[in-house]
């Protein structure tokens, strides 16, 4: 058993508000994920030629926390390129001009103990171990702004609890998704992605439906394409709910096994696996509120 939720801000005024109305959400589902706990928030894309990554250390030893500011000027000085580095605990998020994939390839080589939590123009993301609540304060989740975003509280059922297993998971650029419930054959979905010269990083179920789906994408899918054929490759008890730079998606598997419910309003549209985690948002009392139908897709834009 595991919490989800999403939050898409409509009109730009309001965007300041997406983490301080967020948190509480994220909060509501601590009975239902008290492993861990994480969000991708989207922003305005970043400039052309300009990429970000949002990377995790678990140096937490003897005291001594990881040293992001030589990091980046270790990557400045062999890579050429300029940059900028904000980092707040064990999560850092550096912005850089030049090739995302030359400078994935170097972490991976030069800082093979950080995990690449997220590549593209416009996610940050954030997941750790521990309870919602305590994620949240520790990366000041309140303080986020942007345009939409998609969160987890996790119950580890099926591998173990640790912040690389903690959702959302991504693939690609700009694309994440978090998910509640159990995949059947993710094992037979690896088999043929990895034929496809497909990297996975962790055993996780969740893993196999975002780098299909991602996968799709890559091969000239729409979003909307690619949630078709997740009907017909995915088996199990599911709803997944994604990002994109610009739109967020929601599906449940067709016996809708997997609780969900969405409140609409002029202003906001907000998914999560019980009302509880809506209850306090502004104008609630007014929304358009509904339980989403079984092997249904509905995606909004931004």
């Amino acid at each position: 058993m595991c919490g989800i939720v999403g939050l898409l801000i409509k009109k730009e005024p309001l965007r300041v508000h997406l983490g301080e109305w967020m948190v509480p959400m994220l909060i509501g589902m601590t009975e239902r994920g008290p492993d861990s706990a994480g969000l991708a928030i989207f922003s305005t894309p970043l400039p052309t030629g300009q990429h970000k990554v949002s990377l995790y250390s678990g140096l937490k030893t003897e005291g001594a926390d990881f040293n992001w500011t030589s990091m980046q000027h270790h990557a400045e000085k062999t890579l050429g390129i300029s940059s900028t580095i904000q980092h707040g605990d064990n999560h850092a998020i550096l912005t850089f001009t030049g090739d995302p994939e030359t400078v994935k390839h170097w972490i991976h080589e030069h800082y093979p103990a950080l995990y690449i939590l997220s590549t593209g123009c416009s996610i940050d993301l954030f997941k750790d171990v521990g309870s919602p609540a305590a994620v949240a304060s520790r990366y000041q989740l309140g303080l986020l702004q942007g345009s939409h975003l998609v969160g987890h509280t996790r119950m580890a059922t099926e591998s173990a609890v640790s912040p690389d297993r903690a959702h959302p998971f991504t693939a690609g650029e700009d694309f994440c998704l978090v998910h509640n419930g159990s995949l059947s054959n993710p094992y037979g979905i690896r088999r043929m992605l990895e034929s496809h010269g497909i990297h996975f990083d962790t055993d996780n179920d969740t893993e196999a439906a975002c780098r299909f789906l991602e996968w799709r994408l890559r091969e000239g899918d729409t979003l909307e394409e690619a949630i078709q054929k997740s009907f017909t490759e995915l088996d199990g008890f599911f709803t997944l709910l994604m990002g994109t730079a610009n739109q967020i998606a929601l599906i449940r598997d067709p016996f809708a096994c997997k609780p969900a419910i969405v409140a609409e309003t002029d202003d906001y549209v907000a998914i999560a696996s019980e009302f509880r985690s809506l209850a306090h948002l502004p104008d609630i009392h007014n929304a358009h509120i509904f339980e989403p139908a079984p092997e249904e897709m509905y995606v909004w834009r931004i």
